[in-house]
């Protein structure tokens, strides 16, 4: 998608979300909030803990509609909004003001230095670029990660029949071509992360969320209706 494309939805982007998933009895507040919450989760979880004083990069950030959660779940990180879409960016500015720096990208070239961040965040992001571009992307975000820098890409699960249908129905989504979690580990792998790893998320709907404390082991099983690759710049982080 380009970023005159991006620009049109900018305005109505969560009326459009929100109609899109209500099948799942979720807001799009949910849907953002928990992705937050396994990035804070990874970052405490690697050696030395640097979840409370990360710089994060927001890639595909769009109009920051996960920066209360990087406040509310990781208070201290320094987090940078990247986006193609000039409108959004400037949404996203006028709302959330110094909770995060909004950066425009040209769609090639991250305008940052190389390890500037710890940690970088794609959240359902690629499925709207070529798959052509994915590697190339993907290696740029490498780029500029620390050397113990990691990436979670989040995106959607094509083997989920209730995601498909969410895609299929949903305005922004006109274009989108889904990826499975294999290709997009395999893609991060080319791109040069020395590892990556799959882990499947959303397997209950609001009604029967009662039993999502039970996701935590069903990580393996690719049925969830989303799932984000884990790729790490260097063994051993």
């Amino acid at each position: 998608m380009e970023e005159a494309e991006f620009d049109k939805f900018a305005a109505e982007y969560r009326t459009l979300h929100a109609e899109s998933i209500k099948a799942s009895g979720e807001s799009p507040e949910y849907f953002a909030e928990y992705k937050i919450i396994d990035v804070a989760a990874e970052l405490a979880s690697a050696p030395g803990g640097m979840v409370d004083r990360a710089a994060v990069l927001d890639f595909g950030a769009g109009v920051g509609y996960s920066v209360p959660f990087f406040a509310r779940h990781m208070p201290r990180a320094r987090v940078t909004c990247l986006d193609v879409s000039q409108k959004s960016l400037d949404l996203g500015a006028a709302k959330h003001g110094s909770a995060a720096d909004f950066r425009h990208f040209d769609g090639k070239r991250i305008p940052f230095a190389d390890g500037t961040f710890d940690v970088a965040l794609a959240s359902c992001v690629f499925h709207h670029i070529p798959h052509s571009e994915h590697v190339e992307l993907l290696a740029e975000i490498r780029r500029v990660l620390t050397p113990k820098g990691q990436l979670l890409v989040f995106e959607h699960n094509p083997l989920n029949p209730l995601t498909r249908h969410a895609v299929n129905t949903c305005i922004f989504d006109e274009h989108a071509v889904l990826i499975g979690a294999p290709a997009m580990r395999q893609r991060a792998l080319a791109a040069g992360f020395a590892a990556a790893d799959v882990r499947y998320r959303i397997f209950f709907p609001h009604w029967a969320r009662g039993l999502r404390p039970t996701e935590k082991w069903l990580t393996w099983l690719p049925l969830g209706a989303q799932y984000y690759v884990r790729a790490k710049k260097a063994l051993g982080v």
